[in-house]
C-alpha cells in the first residue's frame, strides 16, 4: 500500500496555569477535543503514539483512554519527538498498518515545580556517557550558551539578534488569548534581565507551564468524512547528532541540517515554497540555529536574518506564530504544539494571527541539546 496521509484533527488542552488537573486529564482534554475536531470516536482509533507518561508508555495512556490500537510508538528523542513520531505514524499508514493515530502528550510542568515536586527538576541524571561531563556541572542551559557563544565568536553574531527571537516570539504572541505572556518586549528588556547562563538572560529561556496537545492522522480514504479540512502529510525527516557535548562536531550546526534537507527532498519542495514555520524555541539560540540548518537563511546569517523582523507576523517567515516557546506554552516537550499550531495555519483558523494564503509549513523539533531533530512538511493541497 501507499496511502497519502492526512492530519484530521488537532486540539489544545487547558493550557498555562493549570492546577486543577494532572497530566493524563491534560491528555485526555486534548484527545477527545482534537477526534471531536475530526469528527471521529475513539473506538476509531487504532494507532498511538504518546511518550514521557507512564511506566510503560504509551500503554498507560492507552489504557487510560480505553483505547486498544493495534499501532503503537513511544519514541522518546526530547523535544524532537513528536515530529518522529508524525513520520512514523505517516510511514504506518501509508504502508497499512493503521488507518487512524492519535498522537497526544500532556505536562504538569509548571504545577509540579510550583508544587515541590522532585519529579520537576529537569536532571538528566550522571549515568552512561553523562558520567563524563555530570560532575562539572554542565547543565542543559549551559550547553545551549556555550554553543551560543562559539557562533557569535565564529559569526559575529550579536546578542542583540538574538535577543531579536524573544522580541518576535512575545509580538506573535500578542493576539493569542492562550499564550502564557502577551505583553510586548524590548531588546532593552531582553538585555537588562537576570543572567541565567551568559549569554542568557531569563528572556532567551522558554518558559514553563502546564497543557497538552493531540492530533489525529487518517488515511486518505477518511477524509472525505471529515469534519474538518484535511492538512496532508508532504514529507519529513529524522536524525540525532551527538549526546556529549564533546562529541558535537560543529557547535553551530545542528542536526536539522540534515533532516531539513531530507524533509525538503521528500516533499519535493524548497525552503522558498514555505509560508509558515514552527520551530522549536526552548532557547533563542536554538530557533537562529535551525532557521540556518533547514536553508531559510546562510550558514553564519541567522543574526541578520532575524533582525529584520522575519520572524514576526507580517514578516518574509512568520515563524512561531503562536508566540512559541518562549512566550505561548512550553510544558516539558513542546514538539506537538508546533504541529497544532501549523495544522490551525493551513487550515485558516487562526484568527488575527493568520498567515494570509498560507499554503506550506515547516515544523522543526530539537530534542536535548542539538541531539536529535525531526523536521516536517506539511500543506493544505492534497500531494
Amino acid at each position: 500500500m501507499n496511502r497519502r496521509v492526512a492530519i484530521a484533527g488537532v486540539a489544545l488542552s487547558d493550557v498555562g496555569r493549570v492546577d486543577d488537573k494532572n497530566a493524563y486529564e491534560l491528555m485526555g482534554q486534548a484527545s477527545r477535543r482534537a477526534l471531536a475536531d475530526a469528527g471521529l470516536r475513539p473506538d476509531q482509533v487504532d494507532g498511538l503514539g504518546s511518550t514521557s507518561q507512564g511506566t510503560l508508555p504509551p500503554t498507560d495512556v492507552a489504557e487510560y483512554l480505553g483505547i486498544r490500537p493495534r499501532w503503537i510508538d513511544s519514541t522518546s528523542v526530547g523535544g524532537a519527538s513528536w515530529e518522529v513520531m508524525l513520520s512514523h505514524a505517516a510511514d504506518a499508514i501509508s504502508a497499512g498498518h493503521a488507518d487512524v493515530v492519535l498522537l497526544t502528550y500532556g505536562s504538569t510542568a509548571r504545577a509540579d515545580l510550583r508544587k515541590g515536586l522532585r519529579t520537576a527538576n529537569i536532571n538528566w541524571g550522571s549515568r552512561g556517557p553523562l558520567q563524563w561531563e555530570a560532575p562539572y556541572g554542565h547543565t542543559l542551559i549551559s550547553k545551549y550558551a556555550m554553543a551560543a557563544r562559539r557562533h557569535m565568536h565564529q559569526y559575529g553574531t550579536t546578542i542583540e539578534q538574538l535577543a531579536e527571537v524573544a522580541v518576535s516570539a512575545r509580538y506573535n504572541a500578542q493576539d493569542n488569548p492562550e499564550a502564557f505572556y502577551r505583553d510586548p518586549i524590548t531588546i532593552d528588556d531582553v538585555l537588562s534581565g537576570p543572567m541565567i547562563a551568559d549569554p542568557f538572560t531569563k528572556l532567551h529561556c522558554c518558559i514553563r507551564s502546564d497543557g497538552g496537545a493531540a492530533v489525529v492522522l487518517v488515511a486518505e480514504d477518511r477524509v472525505a468524512d471529515l469534519r474538518s479540512d484535511p492538512v496532508w502529510f508532504l514529507g519529513a525527516g529524522e536524525a540525532t547528532s551527538h549526546m556529549l557535548t564533546s562529541q558535537w562536531e560543529d557547535m553551530t550546526v545542528g542536526p536539522a541540517s540534515i533532516t531539513g534537507p531530507l524533509a525538503f527532498q521528500r516533499a519535493g519542495l524548497t525552503p522558498a515554497d514555505v509560508d509558515v514555520a514552527e520551530i522549536y524555541d526552548a532557547f533563542t539560540y536554538m530557533l537562529l540555529l535551525t532557521m540556518e540548518d533547514l536553508g531559510f537563511c546562510e550558514k553564519g546569517e541567522g543574526g541578520a536574518f532575524v533582525e529584520k523582523g522575519n520572524l514576526r507576523l507580517g514578516g518574509a517567515l512568520p515563524t512561531n506564530t503562536d508566540g512559541g516557546g518562549l512566550s505561548a506554552c512550553h510544558p516539558g516537550q513542546r514538539g506537538l504544539f508546533l504541529i497544532v499550531e501549523a495544522a490551525k495555519q493551513l487550515r485558516g483558523e487562526s484568527g488575527p494571527r493568520q498567515v494570509p494564503a498560507a499554503k506550506v509549513a515547516c515544523v522543526s523539533g530539537t530534542g536535548g541539546w542539538f541531539c536529535s531533530s525531526g523536521t516536517v512538511l506539511l500543506g493544505s493541497e492534497r500531494p
